[in-house]
């Protein structure tokens, strides 16, 4: 952790320190500048509606990372490399280490339509490189309450901030991809799973903020996992525009896809 470059994974004050010395490219300072003010800034006087990821970045709790491609083999294959190497890490670095990737922006703009499939194509690389076979306890089927996303045996929540929400500023990223990729031991660490009366007030505060931040209501996707009729995979990236997002879950998930070596030669 801390390696030279901005590939590497990073705690949050080589970040900032990193990029407070000119060492890393405008876009990674623009990211980071746009991450750190929305989650500690407040909008139409309601703060960041998820307390915990605001009170951890203040805290200087979170892991990150920058990738230099959204599409560029070499480029996801290094973040796959990157969330294992979180994923080793992360307990000991603290009870709200979160990993928060930023992606280098397209040169040109791209529509809702195209982040989805930029978002999917990135969680398919990384599942058909993942040296861990996929969990036994968690389906393979998206259309499963009880399915999300796993990397290196590990079941986790990934979800995302684009430009493409006008409204919706709670996912509002004017620069490019954000994904954060949050692992389901980390919100049983804290007690807050949708199965305990915690889970269950933090969900009804993250909502109540939700419609002060966003001034509009809570995105109709938003639910549980494991509760009959939410569905995870939806709620990674929220649809701005129905017409723009996809109908079912792009990613194909195989238990017997044979693994890669976790590292590349």
């Amino acid at each position: 952790m801390n390696e030279p470059g901005i590939q590497s994974l990073m705690d949050q004050e080589t970040l900032d320190d990193r990029i407070r010395r000119g060492e890393t490219p405008r876009w990674v300072r623009d990211h980071w500048e746009s991450f750190r003010d929305g989650l500690l800034g407040r909008r139409n006087g309601t703060p960041f509606p998820c307390f915990f990821g605001a009170e951890s970045v203040a805290n200087g709790d979170p892991l990150y990372t920058t990738v230099p491609s959204m599409s560029d083999a070499e480029a996801l294959l290094t973040l796959r490399d990157r969330v294992l190497e979180y994923l080793e890490v992360y307990r000991a670095h603290s009870d709200r280490a979160s990993l928060v990737t930023f992606f280098k922006p397209p040169e040109t703009p791209l529509s809702e339509r195209e982040y989805h499939e930029s978002l999917w194509h990135i969680l398919q690389t990384l599942h058909l490189h993942d040296p861990e076979p996929w969990p036994e306890e968690i389906p393979t089927d998206p259309d499963d309450p009880y399915w999300e996303f796993c990397l290196g045996g590990e079941p986790m929540f990934p979800t995302c901030r684009a430009p493409f929400y006008d409204a919706r500023k709670s996912r509002y990223c004017p620069i490019g991809l954000e994904i954060t990729f949050q692992p389901r031991a980390l919100f049983e660490r804290m007690g807050v799973t949708a199965d305990t009366d915690a889970g269950e007030h933090a969900r009804e505060v993250i909502q109540g903020r939700l419609e002060g931040y966003d001034g509009v209501c809570p995105h109709a996707d938003l639910g549980d996992w494991g509760v009959e009729g939410d569905r995870e995979w939806s709620q990674y990236m929220l649809s701005s525009d129905d017409d723009q997002a996809p109908e079912t879950c792009p990613i194909t998930v195989t238990r017997e896809h044979p693994k890669p070596a976790a590292r590349i030669p």
